[in-house]
Parts: C-alpha cells; structure tokens; sequence
C-alpha cells in the first residue's frame, strides 16, 4: 500500500492504510519512496468493510445514449461482485497495437475485456480504428489523451508549463478561443465513435493532481473549470451522448480537485507498486471522495492486485487497467503465473465472458406481453417458461429505460425478492443464466 505523509514540522497522528492480519505472528515492513519521514508508532484499529452500491447509479448525462446507458448499468450492476479486466495498449513494439494482448492471450488463453488507448501523438484515426476492431469484439473502450495545452502532440508536450491559466479559462479571451478550438480535435474523432454507436469510458486528463501534466499545473479550481469546460462543451455543444466520464486521481486523492457528481460517472486512481496487494487504501480514499454509489476504478496499475487479495481486503475496485510495455512483461511487475491466475480466476471478468448484450439498446419501448394465466416463475421475465438470455436481455433494457414490464413480467424481473427492480436484480439473473448460481427462489 502507498501512505502519504503531508508535510509538517512536528509529530502528529495521521491515518495510514488498511492491511490484512492473519492468526498469530504478523510482520508490517515500512519501505520508503521518496521524501523523509520519522515514525513514532502505529496504532492498529479493527477496519469495517465497505459496502458499495451502485444498483441505482446513472449518467451524469440524462441524453446518454442506450448503449452508454447499457453499458454502465453493467459495469454498475458488477461493482462490488467482480472486477473488469483491462489492459492499455502500445504500438511501437514488434507486435504492433496487439503486442500486450497477444502477451496476456500467450500466457493466460484469455483476453482483457476493456482495451485502454490513447490518442496521444494525435494518433485519431489510428486509436478509432482500434477501438472499433475491439468494440466488433464485444469489448469495452475506454480512451485517454496525453497532449500539450493545443491538444495536439505528445507525451513530453502534456508536461509543459505554458497555459495562461487566468486568460485560458476566461470567456471571451483569444486564450480560452484557442483552447476552447483546440478541444474540438478530441470531440470530432469522439464523434465518428458516436457515429458508430460506439460508448467510450473517457479517460481526459488522468493523474490531475500530480501537477506533471499541463492541467493539473493550475491547481485544483482551475482544473475543475477545465474538466467542467470540456465536460459541457462535449456534452451540450457536441452532444457526445456516448461518453461515460471517468475521473483518475493519483494515489494521493486529494478531495479538492473534485469537480462534482454531475460531471462524473466513474472515478479512480493508481499507482505503480511492485507487488499483488490490493491497495485498499488507495480505494478507500476514492470511496471517501465518490461515495459507495459510484463504481471505482484502479485507472493504471503496474502489477496486477491478487483477486483473492481483493476480496478479502473488501477492495471493490471496478477494473483494472494494466499499464502498456514492460509493465505487463516484465515479471518485475507481473509473472506469466501470475497474469494466467488472474485473469482466470472467477473474480475476474475477461473479454469472453461479457454479455452479448452489453450494448442492446431498443430504438422505442415495446411492452412485453403478459402471461395469462399462470404461475410467476422468477427470472421468466417473457413469460415463455424458459430463463435465458432473452430475459436479461428485456431486463436490462428495463432497466436503462427501453422496455416496458408489466403484470406477470414485472414480478419475474424482481430476481432478489425484494419488490424493487434494480440493478441487483440483474446481476442476479446474469449469475444464473451464466450457472454461477443454482436458484432464483
């Protein structure tokens, strides 16, 4: 786990981390990073887990398309049962844009089920072909954008110190023209994935709070207008309805650059740490920020968390992106072992084992009829006296606003008994038809 100690000049009490103690002896080693720190003593106290629900979570967009709608009310219906794989690509190796997933699918026999790329070098058409060709797939897309301040070129320009901040985020300036112009090359390639149906988890200015890149060098207001000046840019003036905003702190999670629920779908943050831990107190401080109601993810990660580590630490964490290069290859960060027992394992969701329907929208409500008479059979939302993929498929589209239930179809919806159709509800069902579960009485 990393701790951050602030700066201070005297001793004081400050909250560390969470770790798992087994029965009997146990040895908490303390490795330093960076900076000087003298340590008096640790005071252990017993951790409550933390209970997450995101069954009731939506947009922050209420014109988002069915299948953003649709695809966030999976990975909603997900958080706190599972974690989604993923991996960020690179495309200068020998292997071209696939040299990191054939790597996974060599030493696993599985693939990522979410591809990270990066429009960075203004590399549009090449990012959008990708995340098409892995769409096709039946994969998720998530994209970010390491860029100068002109959102163009590449990583070494996104750590320059040449933004105006007062006149840049000024209405009316020739700055805030230029960057308010500029913003607009990553809304049109952002488009034709829109054009294409294509929802996209958008990643823009990761690692805010580090300051090393261009928009975090303002501080924290100055970068929540920037975030909230491309948010309503993209939303109101592109209508990029397809975009699912993810927010990606460092390891720091600082709650004062938060821009605010209403311009945020998905958070995180990462870390590079060289070892399986699942890095629960990183992600309890994303729940502090976010609350339980909004998915959390670990945006960029060296080695990958042990699934079994997370769940006994009560680390929910949504997904994983696994960072390009030697982070995924070099077994300094992650083993061959290591990546076939995760990704394997039944914690984790790999691209094979998505929903077919992730991305099902209907283009008009259309009720289901009723079965008349007859006994409710739970999970039969068509009343057809089969429990398949077809009834996940009406209740998720139930679910995100696109089908009608009524009568017998609606009580067959409700799989967790309760009287209120959400998004448990669907989790549910998908665990059955998948056999992970045996019954829905």
């Amino acid at each position: 786990e990393n701790v951050s100690f602030p700066y201070t000049e005297k001793f004081i009490e400050t909250p560390g981390t969470v770790i798992s103690l087994k029965e009997g002896k146990n040895t908490i080693a303390v490795e330093s990073s960076w900076g000087w720190t003298d340590l008096d003593y640790f005071t252990l106290t017993k951790a409550e887990a933390t209970k997450v629900d995101a069954s009731k979570a939506s947009l922050s967009n209420k014109n988002a398309s069915s299948a953003a709608k649709s695809l966030y009310s999976y990975i909603c219906s997900e958080y706190g049962k599972s974690i989604i794989s993923g991996q960020q690509e690179s495309t200068w190796m020998s292997g071209g844009a696939d040299y990191e997933m054939n790597y996974i699918k060599d030493a696993s026999g599985k693939l990522p089920a979410m591809r990270g790329l990066d429009y960075m070098g203004d590399d549009f058409d090449g990012v959008n072909k990708r995340a098409k060709e892995w769409f096709e797939k039946g994969g998720i897309v998530t994209i970010c954008w390491h860029c100068g301040s002109d959102f163009s070129r590449d990583y070494d320009a996104s750590k320059a110190d040449d933004l105006d901040w007062d006149k840049a985020l000024t209405p009316g300036t020739d700055e805030y023209k230029a960057l308010s112009t500029a913003m607009d090359k990553g809304a049109k390639a952002l488009k034709e994935l829109k054009d294409a149906g294509i929802p996209v988890i958008w990643r823009p200015f990761h690692e805010f709070d580090g300051a090393w890149f261009w928009w975090g060098k303002g501080g924290a207001e100055n970068f929540k207008k920037l975030w909230k000046m491309m948010y309503e840019k993209y939303t109101n003036e592109w209508e990029l309805d397809n975009l699912i905003w993810s927010l990606g702190f460092t390891a720091s999670v600082p709650a004062e650059w938060y821009p605010g629920d209403e311009y945020v779908d998905i958070a995180g943050a990462d870390t590079y740490v060289e070892n399986d831990g699942s890095l629960i107190g990183m992600y309890n401080k994303v729940v502090d920020v976010v609350g339980t109601d909004t998915p959390v993810i670990l945006h960029e990660n060296g080695s990958i968390p042990n699934p079994e580590n997370l769940e006994a630490d009560g680390a929910y964490w949504s997904s994983f992106m696994t960072w390009h290069t030697e982070w995924i290859t070099d077994s300094k960060w992650n083993t061959k072992e290591s990546i076939k027992s995760v990704y394997n394992s039944d914690y984790v969701i790999t691209l094979d084992e998505l929903p077919k329907d992730l991305y099902t929208a209907a283009a008009e409500p259309t009720a289901v009829p009723t079965k008349q008479p007859g006994t409710v059979k739970t999970g039969d939302v068509d009343c057809d006296g089969k429990i398949d993929i077809t009834d996940l498929s009406l209740l998720s589209l139930y679910l995100i606003g696109d089908n009608k239930l009524e009568g017998d179809s609606l009580k067959a919806a409700d799989t967790t008994h309760d009287g209120d159709i959400q998004l448990t509800d669907l989790a549910t069902l998908r665990q059955f038809i998948s056999k992970k579960i045996t019954s829905l009485d």
